[in-house]
């Protein structure tokens, strides 16, 4: 079998491999498992530097087809991709006559125009995933609309599966419900119940940037120490945010209670949510919260905002803590979880429900999708 894959993942090319975005290149590279050929259909850097983040893809018989890059951000942009898109749309179409399944990455430009290049080829197996939020109701750039849009139209998209996160009601029969994973059964762990009347230990695991609220994270566990709560915080990753994160730390004599270690192996984060008592992760949007799933499945209670599939994934607040994005409504919301919840249950409950989607459950829907066989 023959798979064609289509990204806006950025490649790097070195010593005869392609790299590229660790995440989505170790996924590919289980889809690359059960069949002969890969073709990848996405971006090619101008330099062959590749990322501390990157990975490399693994099948011996790889073909990396370059496309340019793309977008409608200003009006220069927009003329240029006037020209580029034919080429792009002339590419797809190339590569997906030639073969088997037809796999989209989106939400991306590039994986748009496939959108429409797939239309072309109704009786060959596909699948989308779809990685960003699949809420109707979420504020979106338009071009993710329409990519939405297209996928909900089971004439247009005619033999494919479309893996989206999460349950969403009223959805067409294509549309199916596709959860990742990071751990293998044989990394699951018992549940160990922990004491909430001494230091509740928080843990925050992602990018230093905007989209995460890195500084609310920080200004919650500020207000909770204020109200008298015993509280630690241990931040894993890096970013933009970095040096104001620790000049507030600073200058508000958090030293004790906060820790930001920065990027660290993933054995030092699975080490932290295990002994963690909440993972707390204020996103203002999210595709598959990673980080959320993880700690859940060492029974570390979420706390996250409701936003994308979190809702579905927390219970409705029996798995974890919904939180709005504003700061005093936060802190009243944890304090009444702190103050009322049965903790002990939520834990318990958020560990059993992520402990369902392991690694090895991963590669076997993985597996059911390339036959065209999978339902959630």
């Amino acid at each position: 079998m023959k798979l064609a894959i289509f990204t806006l993942v950025q490649h790097s090319f070195k010593d005869g491999r392609y790299y590229g975005y660790a995440p989505y290149v170790n996924e590919m590279n289980l889809w690359g498992n059960y069949v002969d050929e890969v073709v990848v259909v996405g971006i090619q850097k101008s330099t062959h530097k590749v990322e501390e983040l990157d990975a490399a893809y693994h099948h011996t018989h790889l073909k990396f087809v370059p496309v340019p890059n793309f977008n409608l951000l200003g009006i220069l942009d927009v003329f240029k991709t006037l020209f580029k898109v034919p080429y792009v749309f002339f590419k797809c179409v190339q590569v997906m006559r030639q073969a088997d399944h037809i796999h989209l990455r989106c939400p991306a430009n590039v994986s748009l125009v496939a959108c429409f290049a797939q239309i072309f080829f109704p009786h060959k197996k596909k699948s989308t995933k779809y990685a960003g939020n699949w809420d109707p109701n979420s504020d979106q750039p338009w071009t993710y609309r329409l990519q939405q849009a297209i996928l909900r139209n089971t004439f247009l998209t005619r033999n494919m599966q479309v893996l989206v996160y999460g349950e969403w009601p009223n959805e067409t029969k294509n549309i199916q419900p596709f959860i990742s994973a990071t751990y293998k059964k044989s990394e699951k762990v018992a549940f160990q119940p922990k004491t909430y009347t001494k230091t509740l230990s928080f843990v925050f695991a992602g990018a230093l940037v905007v989209g995460k609220r890195p500084l609310l994270t920080l200004q919650i566990i500020e207000s909770l120490h204020q109200k008298g709560f015993p509280v630690i915080l241990h931040m894993y990753g890096d970013g933009p945010l970095m040096p104001e994160l620790q000049a507030y730390v600073k200058s508000n004599h958090l030293e004790s209670i906060v820790f930001l270690y920065g990027n660290q192996d993933k054995s030092v984060v699975k080490a932290a949510l295990i002994n963690a008592h909440f993972n707390i992760l204020p996103s203002k949007s999210e595709g598959w919260p990673k980080a959320v799933a993880e700690g859940m499945f060492f029974g570390c209670i979420p706390i996250a905002t409701n936003v994308s599939c979190l809702n579905w994934m927390l219970g409705e607040g029996s798995r974890g803590i919904l939180i709005a994005p504003e700061l005093e409504v936060a802190v009243s919301q944890i304090v009444s979880a702190l103050n009322t919840a049965d903790l002990e249950a939520m834990a318990n409950a958020a560990l059993v429900w992520s402990q369902r989607y392991t690694f090895d459950r991963l590669e076997a829907d993985i597996e059911r999708v390339l036959l065209g066989t999978y339902r959630y």
